[in-house]
């Protein structure tokens, strides 16, 4: 009967020794957490991307119209470029029409059938335009034609009419005779620009300045 007691005593310590064994054992191999590593200054050390930490302020005031007066300037190109692309096309083709015909009647009879197909197009939406916006659309058509409004003016109905319509543009604080520099003075409209031709699938005239 003791014999049995201290041969039982001996499996039950048998039996857990093998168990811490066996634990020990998954522990060595499963006890490694991988993770990156950065070599720096020779050593290896852990790398780990933090999570983004966002901080926001209040915008000065300087801020804030600087941001009034790029998103002012960028619906005013949305507004006015259709406008000036189409424009463009028909004044560049009168002008592409226009170095064949070398008879003063015909070339005033051409123009002025051209001209009502600009009224009709034009008139009604273009009124609609604020003084700043009719600025912008004078940039564009230099931009799509490669000459200034006051020209345009000028070859279809004259010096006279030309200068007619620069003096009214000046009550309005504007000019007629506005350059376009996509490089430097215009450059956040040409970039305004080509987004709205990514958007739309709108194309620059061949005669385009900024070709």
């Amino acid at each position: 009967m003791v014999f049995q007691k201290k041969h039982y005593i001996f499996l039950i310590a048998l039996l857990f020794y093998t168990k811490q064994n066996i634990f020990a054992q998954a522990i060595g191999v499963n006890d490694t957490i991988t993770t990156q590593a950065i070599l720096y200054n020779g050593e290896m050390l852990p790398y780990k991307v933090l999570e983004e930490v966002f901080f926001s302020a209040k915008l000065t005031e300087a801020q804030k119209l600087a941001i009034a007066k790029y998103n002012r300037l960028r619906n005013a190109v949305y507004v006015t470029y259709p406008y000036a692309q189409r424009a463009g096309a028909i004044m560049n083709d009168i002008n592409k029409n226009l170095e064949t015909v070398e008879d003063k009647k015909k070339r005033k009879t051409y123009i002025k059938t051209r001209e009502k197909e600009l009224k009709k197009e034009f008139t009604t939406p273009l009124t609609n335009l604020s003084i700043y916006q009719g600025k912008v659309l004078m940039k564009l058509i230099n931009r799509e034609t490669g000459n200034n409004c006051y020209e345009i003016i000028k070859e279809m109905k004259g010096g006279v009419t030309a200068r007619f319509y620069q003096t009214i543009a000046f009550f309005f604080d504007s000019n007629l005779k506005q350059s376009y520099d996509p490089d430097t003075d215009d450059l956040t409209i040409e970039k305004l620009v080509k987004e709205v031709q990514r958007m739309y699938g709108y194309e620059s005239s061949p005669h385009s300045k900024a070709m």
